[in-house]
């Protein structure tokens, strides 16, 4: 509330008087009547903002607005259309429930309005009213079904929507709309269209486009791509190109019309239609190749939007003969378009050369050529990117991607594109016919570029001399001119590999373990590495990498209940850098019943036993070992008035024949919200995945305790409660261990140790259901983003990691392929060190 009117006292000093004081909100507003008048004073209405500002500024609300909904209301009912039409709009947009029941009279009438103006805003205002005001304007579904029958363009596309928005939550209603509407009432064109998509929507979810027989909303569709007006075809087109499932035959009508639009004279329609063959081109190339004679002409089009759809469209359709004159023609055109559209050119000809890998030489100096041209980071990055998948892909293209390459880096202002060929560069480099040639473009970087591209071309030439024993001795001499660089990081990298590869006249060490130095990837995470280090203390024994834990997971021995949210014993993230690991471990090591175990393997995920808000939290960690397996129950009491003393765990193992049970550790006293630990210990075959399904109840002794002074009774009550039931699964012996460079990972594996087989994964959703499905079955670590699959794909290559119990690497190599009634087949190639294990990982699939 405003301050009351206080006299200035002569007293008082100037500084305390507020020209606000006495400023009342009633008052105010009554003062706002100076808007109406028909000669305004700006000086009073300056004033009177000035006194509102300050009202607002002290938190006043403005509630009362009965002066300007009268003055809206009697506006509703004028004779002039525009007036009724701006003040339902404002109306609506200002009014509350309450107001809003008094005035839904005359906005039923105003959606039944002879004028369309009128009708179109009290309809919008009902789209608008629907989100706060949904049980009102459900109400008029009569007057917006009278509505929808208007012979006005935006009335009827209005109440349309509206009318669906009503009933969107129905999808019986939604169907019966659709339905009815089909029929040929909606003449609108905007309305139409927007008939399509609810028609499309109700194919998708009904899962109509799949049956056979009569399919009237298809054969809808396909009639709206002969309608007059060229949005609605268009729509229709594009929706039926969009369906899933969608044939070859039932897509030729829609590329029909969209190829006639390629030749229109409105760029908006070239435009929509090039950039909806280009999608269809993903997914259904041939469906397209009718289309390209129109979308050549469409290369030297003024748009150059249009220009580049068409161009990358080409690529995806295009034949093996028309390869050359598609790179002419699009060598004429990239110095005019920008760079994001030369992006999406370069990765169309990476597609299609990896089509067509007998024209590699052409794709590979046009790729050559545009890298040469001027341009920015993310372009010749695509470029770059490009290059090395063909290199890859394509065993001929090697040796002139190479130079490419290494043409490019003599000249390239990029550090990070430098340092990523130059890593490339050496892992492929050595394997050519003759390696000595890069050593020039190498060496020029240590003497041209800054240090960090220095200390890169270093590990370069360490990889050569490793690899080609000819170069050993001039790549010893370089090195040693590297010993007397500015930067520490290039001196230390050069005694490293010289002393590594015995050019400092000592024993050099085995070509096996230099190989894993240089080319193998590291198999631990970086963080508990760093952290290992930290703690070595320097003495005779010599500090062993195999120590550092493998895995990371972010997950406390104990973890306060949060209100309202039930405990997780180990889910929250640790506060200290100590990995879960090192913590699993030296917890288990200290309880005398598991300290002969061994080494711990890995411990998996809290897997929760009970549901969320019941009396008792319990979750359960699952610690592997080679010979045993250990549960460790995360217990939580939840109820303040009671106390739990020996609390133990009975697990029934008869669904796990190959578990025995052989030592437990129960939980003397659990008061309440302080969570405690139970244990069970299974014996199992040695460094076999046995898997088994295990039953668990709760056991112990209750107390009532008094809340007020905390103290239990001396007699308790034996009790049990039912827990759910988990599995020990074969993912339970894989640790999830990533490689940074799979190919380098997969190479450098002995090819006696892979297995390859093919399996049908019956009926799915997606590729990408599939692809979930099986990480999950093993329990890997995908590679390289490729548990990511594009949308509408039909074949996919996932790359998976790991270490297998035993410490046994493993790599996966699953390739997926989808066909039209959504049957999944794969092929799954696995190599790892020992042929036992990628057996069983085979197994574990066939199971």
């Amino acid at each position: 509330m405003a301050q009351p009117l206080i006299k200035k006292d002569d007293d008082q000093d100037e500084e305390d008087y507020s020209p606000f004081l006495g400023i009342e909100k009633g008052a105010v507003l009554q003062e706002a009547r100076v808007f109406h008048d028909p000669q305004l004073d700006a000086r009073r209405c300056s004033q009177v903002i000035t006194k509102l500002l300050y009202l607002l500024n002290q938190g006043e609300t403005f509630t009362k607005v009965i002066i300007v909904t009268s003055s809206l209301m009697k506006d509703m009912n004028s004779k002039t259309d525009m007036y009724r039409a701006n003040a339902i709009r404002v109306l609506c947009r200002i009014t509350d429930g309450t107001l809003l029941t008094q005035i839904e009279r005359y906005l039923k009438q105003a959606i039944v309005d002879k004028n369309p103006v009128v009708a179109s805003a009290a309809l919008v205002s009902g789209i608008h009213l629907l989100q706060t005001n949904p049980e009102i304007v459900k109400r008029w579904s009569n007057e917006v079904q009278e509505a929808v029958q208007s012979r006005a363009a935006l009335v009827q596309f209005h109440a349309l929507a509206l009318l669906h928005q009503i009933r969107q939550n129905d999808r019986l209603a939604v169907s019966k709309l659709v339905t009815s509407l089909t029929r040929g009432t909606v003449r609108s064109p905007l309305a139409q269209c927007l008939l399509i998509r609810y028609t499309t929507q109700v194919i998708r979810e009904s899962g109509m486009n799949t049956q056979t027989g009569d399919r009237p909303f298809f054969d809808y569709l396909e009639a709206c791509l002969r309608h007059k007006a060229d949005m609605v075809i268009f729509e229709a087109a594009r929706a039926i190109t969009e369906l899933s499932g969608v044939t070859s035959r039932e897509l030729t009508p829609a590329i029909t019309v969209l190829q006639l639009f390629l030749s229109s004279s409105k760029p908006v329609l070239r435009f929509a239609a090039v950039r909806t063959l280009n999608k269809v081109a993903m997914t259904h190339p041939l469906a397209v190749t009718n289309c390209n004679i129109d979308m050549e002409s469409l290369i030297s089009d003024q748009n150059r939007s249009i220009a580049t759809l068409a161009i990358t469209t080409l690529l995806k359709t295009g034949n093996e003969s028309s390869v050359d004159r598609l790179m002419k023609q699009i060598t004429n055109f990239m110095s005019d378009i920008a760079d994001e559209f030369k992006i999406v050119v370069v990765e169309a000809i990476r597609s299609l050369c990896l089509k067509f890998p007998l024209k590699y030489r052409s794709m590979m100096n046009f790729l050559s050529n545009i890298l040469r041209e001027e341009g920015g980071f993310e372009y010749k990055k695509a470029i770059v990117d490009s290059i090395v998948i063909l290199i890859r892909e394509i065993p001929d293209a090697k040796e002139s991607g190479l130079f490419h390459l290494c043409e490019f880096i003599e000249d390239c202002e990029f550090t990070y594109l430098s340092t990523q060929i130059l890593h490339f560069l050496g892992n492929e480099g050595p394997k050519t016919s003759d390696p000595s040639k890069y050593i020039r473009y190498i060496y020029n970087r240590v003497i041209l570029e800054n240090a960090t591209i220095r200390a890169c071309a270093v590990s370069t030439l360490a990889k050569f001399g490793a690899l080609v024993d000819a170069l050993k001795p001039r790549i010893f001499v370089l090195l040693r001119r590297c010993l007397f660089d500015i930067d520490d990081e290039v001196r230390d990298r050069a005694t490293l590999y010289l002393n590594t590869l015995g050019g400092d006249g000592s024993v050099a060490e085995t070509e096996k373990d230099v190989k894993e130095f240089l080319f193998g990837s590291l198999d631990v995470p970086l963080v508990n590495l760093e952290k290992s280090l930290r703690n070595y203390e320097a003495s005779e024994e010599p500090f062993d990498i195999s120590t550092v834990p493998r895995e990371v997971k972010s997950q406390p021995l104990a973890e306060k209940k949060a209100p309202g949210k039930k405990p997780s014993g180990f889910g929250a993230p640790l506060s200290a850098p100590t990995s879960a690991a090192d913590a699993y471990e030296k917890m288990l090591s200290s309880i005398p019943e598991f300290s002969s175990f061994g080494k711990l393997f890995k411990s998996s995920a809290p897997v929760e036993l009970t549901e969320a808000e019941t009396e008792y939290a319990v979750n359960v960690v699952k610690h592997i070992y080679d010979e045993h397996i250990v549960f460790q129950y995360n217990c939580t009491n939840t109820i303040p008035e009671q106390l739990l003393e020996n609390v133990t765990i009975f697990v029934d193992a008869s669904e796990a024949e190959e578990f025995s049970e052989v030592a437990s550790k129960p939980l003397k006293t659990l008061p309440y919200d302080s969570p405690g630990q139970s244990f069970v210990a299974f014996e199992k075959p040695a460094g076999v995945p046995s898997v088994g399904k295990f039953s668990n109840i709760l056991k112990f002794i209750v107390k009532e305790v008094d809340p007020s002074t905390g103290e239990s009774e001396d007699d308790g009550v034996e009790d049990e409660y039912q827990l759910e039931d988990f599995e020990v699964m074969a993912a339970d012996y894989m640790l999830k261990v990533g490689v940074s460079n799979f190919k380098n990972a997969w190479d450098n594996m002995d090819p006696e140790g892979e297995r390859v087989d093919e399996y049908g994964l019956g009926t799915r959703e997606s590729l990408a259901e599939a692809v979930n499905a099986v990480i999950n079955i093993l329990g890997m670590q995908p590679c390289e983003g490729t548990d990511v699959v594009p949308s509408n794909a039909r074949s996919h290559t996932c790359l998976l990691s790991g270490v297998f119990i035993g410490n046994v690497k493993v790599l996966v190599r699953l390739s997926f392929g989808i066909d039209g009634p959504k049957q999944v087949a794969m092929k799954l190639a696995v190599r790892s060190d020992d042929p036992a294990v990628s057996e069983a990982i085979h197994e574990i699939v066939n199971g």
